[in-house]
């Protein structure tokens, strides 16, 4: 029985959760908080219920929808653009400093800008997300690029290996933790950016749903849309680190046992 509670992550947060919401309920009905203040864990389930599952199949549609492919484009521009940083000493020179320039830019400040120079449709929305999931990528795929042993780099100069190979053989898998790292970051980047995307302009989406509810003082209605985003969020931090698992075993740490 104690191996199996030793081997068993996931019942110390089910644990602390359960007991939040415990506390939570009993506070709540000690002390008669309205629920426009702070909604009950009772109150919450109960506006949830209030919407259809079709409602909320369809506001959490959009909202993933915006989720994946502003984190797909991320990949898609940050990848390639590390490996262009590492290989090229003026490149980065450059171009680091215009990324920390944009990093350090408020996306919710410039989000306005965006919906109004592309229009109030899913592409600002997913260039939103991307603005805010890529950094993390460049940054950590670059330092694990850039991390690979230079034995081995200039083993494979010496063998006359083309430069691509030097990349795909070597350089990218050293920096496959890098990565994942990475990538278990922005996935919950790319949920934020949704969100702050659906702020500015949307008329669906989970975002949107908290938006709306809050104008409308149904605030357990909102802390509903949140459970869902918080939910969904972790659900696809997993999915990143199951992929790592299936993909490259290799690269991730073991754990030792307490």
């Amino acid at each position: 029985m104690k191996r199996i509670f030793r081997s068993s992550g996931w019942w110390p947060p089910l644990v602390t959760l359960a007991t939040i919401a415990v506390l939570w309920q009993g506070s709540c009905q000690l002390f008669q908080i309205p629920p426009y203040l702070l909604p009950s864990p009772g109150n919450i389930v109960t506006a949830a219920q209030s919407l259809s599952v079709g409602q909320w199949f369809g506001d959490f549609i959009a909202t993933m929808v915006v989720v994946i492919l502003g984190y797909l484009l991320a990949i898609a521009v940050s990848i390639p653009l590390a490996v262009l940083l590492t290989a090229s000493r003026l490149l980065s020179q450059t171009v680091v400093p215009l990324l920390v320039i944009v990093q350090s830019t408020p996306i919710v400040a410039i989000a306005p800008i965006i919906v109004v120079t592309l229009g109030a449709g899913v592409l600002p929305r997913v260039l939103i997300t991307c603005l805010i999931t890529f950094f993390p990528l460049v940054v950590s795929t670059t330092t694990g690029l850039r991390a690979t042993p230079p034995e081995l780099i200039e083993l494979s100069r010496s063998l006359r290996a083309p430069r691509y190979r030097e990349y795909t053989q070597i350089r990218l898998l050293y920096a496959i933790p890098y990565i994942f790292s990475a990538l278990r970051i922005s996935v919950t980047l790319a949920v934020i950016g949704a969100v702050v995307a659906e702020f500015v302009a949307a008329q669906e989406g989970l975002g949107y749903l908290i938006l709306f509810s809050t104008s409308q003082l149904h605030v357990a209605m909102a802390f509903a849309a949140l459970v869902v985003l918080v939910s969904s969020s972790l659900a696809l931090y997993g999915i990143v680190t199951l992929l790592q698992g299936l993909l490259f075993p290799w690269s991730v740490p073991k754990r030792a046992l307490p």
